[in-house]
């Protein structure tokens, strides 16, 4: 038998070698604890554990989208008329021709949608700056001022062009 290396470990902690068979080294390196590889596939499904919520609404978002196309001609309307296949209008008659002067949307409606996403991207980029305010110190505040600046600046533009104004 070839001799190895056998460390065992003494209950203050210590390592201390001696020379022994093989066989005593497998069985000394088996009663340590888990091999790396034992370790690596528990870490490695520990934190696959973590995905299994997305996992599960992806799912759940899949079955729904598949369970809506499949039961909608099921508990659809069976028996067609003209009330039901009309188009609602709110109450007015729809004509194939526009009536006149209303063929075209006012502009104003675009420009009020436009500064509404303005305003919402604004508040998703200044939210952050509020939940972490004290971490970010006298830097962050003043890059939020320059954001913040920018946008003023992009306001009286518009302010300054009529873009506020409805009529």
């Amino acid at each position: 038998m070839v001799p190895a290396v056998n460390v065992t470990f003494a209950s203050a902690g210590l390592a201390s070698a001696s020379h022994a068979p093989a066989e005593h080294v497998q069985a000394a390196i088996g009663s340590i604890g888990p091999t790396q590889a034992q370790v690596l596939a528990q870490e490695g499904a520990a934190s696959i554990g973590i995905y299994l919520p997305l996992v599960l609404l992806l799912v759940l978002a899949a079955a729904f989208g598949v369970v809506s196309v499949l039961l909608g001609p099921l508990v659809g309307p069976s028996r067609y008329n003209k009330a039901k296949t009309a188009a609602y209008e709110c109450g007015i008659e729809p004509s194939p021709q526009p009536v006149a002067g209303a063929g075209r949307m006012p502009v104003a409606y675009y420009i009020t949608a436009m500064l509404f996403i303005l305003f919402d991207i604004e508040m998703v980029f200044l939210f952050p700056y509020a939940v972490a305010a004290d971490a970010l110190g006298l830097w962050g505040l003043g890059a939020v001022a320059l954001f913040i600046a920018t946008f003023f600046i992009a306001d009286f533009y518009v302010w300054r062009r009529g873009g506020f104004d409805w009529n």
